[in-house]
């Protein structure tokens, strides 16, 4: 599982929140909307979420937890089993040369 850095996750998650203070204040402003809406987009697309408020939790609670922590419970989510060694697999076998 491939997670961005704790350091870029704080820093779009307070780009974030800047913006939804800007746009509640001024909510007819459409490029205050528009940068609003792409700030949200971005913490989206980093969290690996399809909406910005399930983007904003997760972001939430990635900063507030360990990355073994995280993972974790993210493989538990998506129904994966719990890894409770290391696996380690072999290459890929070549059907080719199998059969020659």
């Amino acid at each position: 599982m491939l997670l961005p850095a704790k350091a870029e996750v704080a820093r779009q998650l307070r780009r974030y929140r800047a913006w939804e203070r800007v746009m509640l204040a001024s909510p007819q402003d459409r490029e205050v909307r528009t940068t609003f809406e792409d700030s949200g987009y971005t913490l989206c697309v980093l969290m690996g979420k399809r909406c910005a408020r399930e983007a904003v939790d997760a972001a939430e609670h990635y900063l507030r937890t360990s990355l073994v922590t995280y993972v974790r419970e993210q493989r538990e989510q998506n129904g994966r089993p719990r890894l409770t060694g290391a696996v380690r697999q072999g290459p890929p076998t070549d059907r080719r040369s199998a059969r020659q």
